[in-house]
């Protein structure tokens, strides 16, 4: 049953190690240094340089259309004959986002606020980026459910760094 595995940096290896994953998706700022993984190509493995930020902010990259829209055609891409890993910084923000995103975009009979319940109940900690969320809530011509299910979730608990976790696409 294919799966998106949701990770922090300090947890990408081992976390692709153990799932099996095909493809990894990284959301990280610009300057961050990511060493892909061995076993995964370069063709499959998404970079996308964004801040975790909502709103403009001197010296950093706002989440924009661009972002969202490179994420969603990797996303629709993979065969999902093995798990997708997605990770960020500390894997509460960024890569929640990504994920409750792809399940959306690969889901669209799924119910939004039923997706946002399942990743609370995952993964206590996240806390989407609202910016990314709202971006793909219009691409995907979701009507404003998407952002609406992730703000009533609120905000996950304090973490330094969430703990590794997977959602079921199927």
């Amino acid at each position: 049953m294919p799966a998106i595995h949701v990770t922090p940096l300090s947890r990408l290896h081992e976390t692709v190690e153990a799932s099996g994953a095909s493809h990894v998706v990284t959301l990280i700022n610009v300057s961050t240094p990511v060493e892909r993984p061995a076993s995964i190509p370069q063709e499959r493995h998404l970079f996308i340089g964004v801040s975790d930020i909502v709103q403009d902010m001197d010296g950093h990259v706002l989440p924009g259309q661009d972002h969202v829209e490179r994420l969603l055609g990797f996303v629709r891409q993979w065969d999902r004959e093995k798990p997708m890993v997605i990770h960020c910084w500390a894997g509460i923000s960024r890569s929640t986002a990504a994920a409750f995103i792809s399940l959306c975009a690969l889901r669209p009979d799924r119910d939004e606020a039923e997706l946002a319940r399942e990743l609370r109940l995952r993964a206590p900690s996240a806390t989407p980026n609202a910016r990314l969320v709202s971006v793909a809530d219009a691409l995907l011509r979701r009507e404003g459910r998407m952002t609406e299910a992730v703000a009533a979730i609120g905000r996950g608990a304090d973490a330094f760094e969430g703990t590794p976790f997977h959602l079921k696409v199927e």
